[in-house]
């Protein structure tokens, strides 16, 4: 409740004994009143009856606006986030029913109290709070920069609660009028972003190139860019094995800055294909995002199942072949999973190879396979590709002794003639 004088002096504006002509002067004199010589405890109920008399039938719209922008100033300048968050709820109430003829200070309103909530680490609240800003209106001009501003700070809020279903509806607004904006922070704002996004929903090929791209921008400073450079290189360690995730690699990889991160260790093993040890993963987890570590459908975290497929595509081009028990205790795991895990990579052309179960034996072809679906190998496949291997091979022989015979009849003639079969 407003304090004794603050409501007197209110009844007074309201009254017929004050003139219209010098209601405004009154209310901004109070208001003055209000924001320096009140109790801190009173400023919010003070504030509060100030905008419901503004609002109220004693003032015209047109007046009612500067007064009520002033006091929407008043609100920023509260120092207790409560109190700042109870005085905007107020207003917001009070302004429901002629938001349309207050659009401008509802919105700057809704902008205070979204930032009151995130202070308060809410995002949800303030992500909410910016959603009821009227973008699309005729009453006032917006400019295209501030509308993907709102919505890219709407997704950004989100995104820290990890919702990124909402978080990309408003990132897909943005995008539709990104090419009109002019700001280069604002760009890649939304550029980073997006790469959050992919990052979440464990789209991690995708994920890096973003980060890897941004990683390059003259607009970040140095800093981001390596911290960008780091996150790059995190998502391509946990991208499915096979032919893009090498790619991938060899791109970071290459990069002359990649030392310089504390990833690399992990990057390097990866991209010259040697096993990873149990203590360097672990190491390099302590690094991931929550939704990084989360588990997956068959109970494996996203990180041990790409450390893995890593160790089973770096298995392969150690041996020819080996046995499904041995390859378990090679992977840590019992032999049936790792046949399930050689079999799935078999199946989706991101290994090349055939399992022999009756022996319990995977024999490997080398490469990192197509990255094409495949039947897991069928056996007119494989006897193909076994056979153009041993015709190599005879091949090479063939060419060695036809090059010992040359050399023999070069420097040895007599010898040579001596003992030649016809």
């Amino acid at each position: 409740m407003a304090s004794s004088k603050v409501a007197s002096a209110l009844a007074k504006l309201e009254g017929p004994s004050t003139p219209q002509s010098d209601r405004p002067s009154g209310y901004n004199e109070l208001l003055q009143q209000i924001t320096s010589g009140s109790d801190p405890s009173q400023a919010s109920s003070n504030l509060a009856a100030f905008i419901d008399s503004v609002l109220g039938e004693s003032l015209g719209i047109v007046a009612a606006r500067p007064l009520l922008g002033s006091a929407v100033e008043a609100i920023s300048s509260l120092k207790n986030t409560e109190a700042k968050i109870a005085v905007g709820t107020h207003a917001l109430r009070t302004l429901e029913s002629r938001v349309v003829s207050f659009e401008e200070q509802d919105a700057m309103i809704r902008e205070i109290m979204a930032d009151a909530y995130q202070g308060q680490d809410d995002f949800i609240d303030a992500a909410k709070m910016l959603q009821g800003i009227q973008l699309e209106s005729s009453q006032r001009k917006i400019s295209d920069d501030s509308k993907v501003k709102t919505w890219i700070r709407i997704c950004r809020l989100y995104i820290e609660e990890d919702d990124t279903t909402s978080a990309e509806s408003y990132l897909n607004r943005a995008k539709n009028l990104l090419y009109k904006v002019q700001d280069p922070e604002l760009n890649i704002t939304f550029h980073l972003s997006q790469a959050r996004i992919l990052d979440s929903r464990r789209r991690f090929l995708d994920a890096s190139s973003a980060y890897h791209s941004i990683s390059f921008s003259p607009q970040v400073a140095e800093e981001e860019r390596m911290r960008a450079l780091s996150a790059a290189i995190t998502c391509g360690v946990l991208a499915p094995a096979g032919p893009s995730r090498s790619r991938t690699l060899a791109k970071l990889y290459k990069d002359e800055r990649a030392p310089q991160v504390v990833e690399f260790g992990i990057l390097e093993k990866m991209f010259l294909d040697r096993l990873l040890s149990a203590e360097e993963v672990a190491k390099f987890a302590n690094n991931l995002m929550p939704h990084q570590l989360a588990k997956t459908a068959d109970g494996s975290t996203v990180l041990s199942k790409a450390v893995v497929e890593h160790n089973l595509l770096s298995a392969s081009r150690l041996y020819n072949n080996i046995g499904v028990k041995e390859l378990g205790v090679l992977l840590d795991l019992d032999a049936e999973k790792a046949e399930e895990y050689a079999a799935r990579m078999l199946e989706q052309g991101r290994l090349t190879g055939r399992i022999d179960q009756i022996d319990g034996v995977i024999f490997f072809d080398g490469g990192d396979g197509s990255g094409e679906k495949t039947d897991a190998g069928k056996m007119g496949k494989v006897v193909g590709q076994e056979l153009r291997k041993w015709d190599a091979k005879v091949q090479g022989i063939a060419e060695e002794v036809e090059r010992v015979a040359s050399m023999l009849q070069a420097q040895y003639p007599d010898f040579a003639t001596a003992n030649m079969v016809h």
